[in-house]
């Protein structure tokens, strides 16, 4: 007998799915240069707006969504790299998998931090260029064009091939449940809550996150 799992509620859904849209068009624009780099600017944006709004959800969103039902120490690392440990720390985000979203947001956060700051000299200032040194803000341009956009690039080919790895090799299929929402599970487990009212709750704190990214933006004008 299998149990039907809310894992991971819309909002956190819609958060996972927009922010590969805006990482594919990061990169991509990015790569395009010129004009493009508005685009890219725009982008980064919205990247910021998303950020904090996970941040913040990793605090209020659905249960498996939260930092503190997903993050594990080193024991569990290691017990599932072994394939022990138990069943409830595969629900949501695995002992691994959980270590792969920590490093994806710490390199995005970076990523948006520096291209805040930087500046290209060419077609683009950040907003917050203006409130660093000139030295620093050249050296957050460099990590922002080099080490950055190729570590994101490096997580995001290593995330696609561990979703592959766990189809082909697992047979466990770790794309539908964020299209769904839902997981079938050999045991009980608590469901993320999922109603109107978290919903209505995601969309104010993405609103506000989103005010906060166009109060950044508009400190370079």
């Amino acid at each position: 007998m299998t149990h039907t799992i809310r894992v991971w509620d819309l909002p956190t859904r819609l958060f996972h799915w927009l922010l590969v849209l805006c990482v594919v068009g990061l990169v991509v624009t990015g790569k395009i240069g010129g004009g493009a780099i508005t685009w890219h600017a725009r982008l980064g944006y919205a990247v910021l707006a998303l950020l904090l709004f996970r941040l913040v959800w990793g605090f209020a969103g659905g249960h498996w969504s939260r930092f503190s039902h997903f993050l594990r120490g080193p024991a569990s690392v290691i017990a599932y790299l072994k394939g022990a440990g138990p069943l409830a720390h595969r629900v949501g985000h695995n002992p691994v998998g959980a270590l792969s979203v920590v490093a994806m947001l710490a390199v995005l956060i970076a990523q948006v931090g520096t291209g805040l700051v930087s500046d290209d000299e060419i077609s683009f200032t950040g907003p917050l260029n203006r409130f660093v040194s000139s030295s620093l803000g050249l050296a957050a341009t460099s990590y922002h064009k080099q080490i950055g956009q190729w570590l994101i690039i490096g997580l995001v080919v290593l995330h696609v091939a561990a979703v592959l790895f766990y189809l082909w090799k697992k047979r466990e299929n770790l794309v539908r449940p964020m299209v769904t929402g839902d997981k079938e599970w050999p045991e009980p487990a608590p469901s993320s809550r999922d109603d109107g009212t978290a919903r209505t709750i995601a969309a104010v704190v993405l609103a506000v996150c989103a005010g906060v990214a166009v109060a950044v933006a508009r400190l370079g004008g």
